[in-house]
């Protein structure tokens, strides 16, 4: 259905999309999720040329619509686009919204148009305001107008870039019953979504963006519960990321032991795991410092908001050194305490071949 290779899309400050090459097959409905400014909303309107590439090439059906002989117009007919403003007409009627691409682009007469309409009212749930005006509506009405709008037109394609962002809460539900039940239709579908278990729910493939591309491409399951790469993990696991690096035996000791402090307070761990994370990092490196020549390690904490899970691991270069096979005297002890699992692993083929993992000991409820 979709095919693009080596896109990329640059302003003058930033390069949101940097290379992308995916191919989208027909019925797939897809999640694209990521943080923001990673060229999520990009890729969608690069993919009907809203926004015009900076390089690279997009066949829908097998025709090039980067080809500057492509008729884009008649492309488009394939593809509907839902915004996050609603982009309704405000000095026409619901259904008179609904009507005018049909009659415009489609070449339908009135009645044809009109019944078409009524079943798209029908199908999102406000049949009863056919006769009203866009102002007259709630946000989520609005939302769910512009859908049947799309859909006037039989898109083969259907994307949505965060369709229930510029909504109230109370009425985020509404919008999303309507997608789901768009997604079992077989049509393709992207939608840009910053809410996870809507995105999880509703689509076969998830695109997780970031470093200017589709960092992973995963089913949900693979994306949510096994994701392969370390950014995707840090995202979906909502973890907040204190990274340190010692190359030198007189390392700043109190300078990172400050570095730790400010992030527990900036992220509310609580004191007694921001003093287990403390000591796991200041005892490993007592341990590390003195049996290393030229130490390069690189340590790095990672603490959940979803579960509160904090782990420390330690890379670092050099022979193979497993202090947890060996005892650490008073460091070892100390760590046993505050840990609820210790792991060695060396890696030849790493820049940094050995890894301490520590996972920090959850407190008792």
């Amino acid at each position: 259905m979709i095919k693009i290779e080596h896109l990329k899309k640059e302003y003058a400050n930033v390069t949101p999309l940097k290379d992308v090459s995916v191919e989208i097959r027909d019925g797939d409905v897809i999640a694209v999720i990521g943080p923001s400014g990673t060229g999520k909303s990009t890729l969608l309107r690069c993919i009907n040329l809203l926004e015009e590439p900076t390089a690279g090439r997009i066949w829908v059906d097998g025709e090039e619509i980067t080809d500057k002989k492509c008729n884009i117009n008649k492309v488009r007919q394939k593809m509907g686009m839902v915004f996050q403003s609603f982009n309704l007409f405000g000095h026409l009627t619901v259904i008179e919204n609904i009507m005018l691409s049909q009659i415009k682009l489609l070449g339908k007469s009135r009645q044809e148009a009109y019944d078409t309409a009524v079943s798209l009212l029908r199908t999102v749930g406000l049949a009863e305001k056919a006769m009203n005006y866009p102002d007259e509506l709630s946000g989520g009405q609005k939302q769910r107008i512009a859908i049947a709008r799309t859909l006037a037109m039989d898109p083969e394609v259907i994307l949505l870039d965060e369709p229930t962002s510029a909504l109230d809460p109370t009425m985020v539900g509404e919008v999303q019953a309507v997608i789901r039940e768009l997604s079992k239709t077989g049509k393709t579908m992207m939608i840009v979504t910053h809410e996870m278990n809507f995105a999880r729910a509703i689509s076969n493939r998830i695109f997780y963006m970031d470093e200017g591309g589709i960092y992973e491409d995963g089913t949900p399951e693979q994306i949510f519960e096994h994701p392969q790469r370390i950014n995707t993990r840090r995202f979906i696991r909502k973890l907040k990321v204190l990274e340190l690096e010692i190359n030198s035996r007189d390392y700043d000791f109190l300078g990172m032991s400050g570095q730790i402090r400010t992030y527990c307070n900036k992220n509310q761990i609580s004191p007694r795991k921001a003093n287990y994370i403390q000591l796991a990092f200041e005892e490993t490196m007592q341990h590390l410092i003195p049996n290393m020549d030229n130490p390069r390690i690189l340590a790095v904490c990672e603490y959940s908001d979803a579960t509160e899970e904090a782990e420390w691991r330690f890379s670092y270069s050099g022979r193979e050194l497993n202090p947890i096979i060996t005892e650490w005297n008073l460091s070892h002890g100390v760590l046993e305490g505050i840990t609820s699992t210790m792991e060695y692993v060396r890696n030849e083929e790493e820049a940094l071949p050995n890894e301490i993992r520590l996972s920090i000991r959850q407190e008792q409820a």
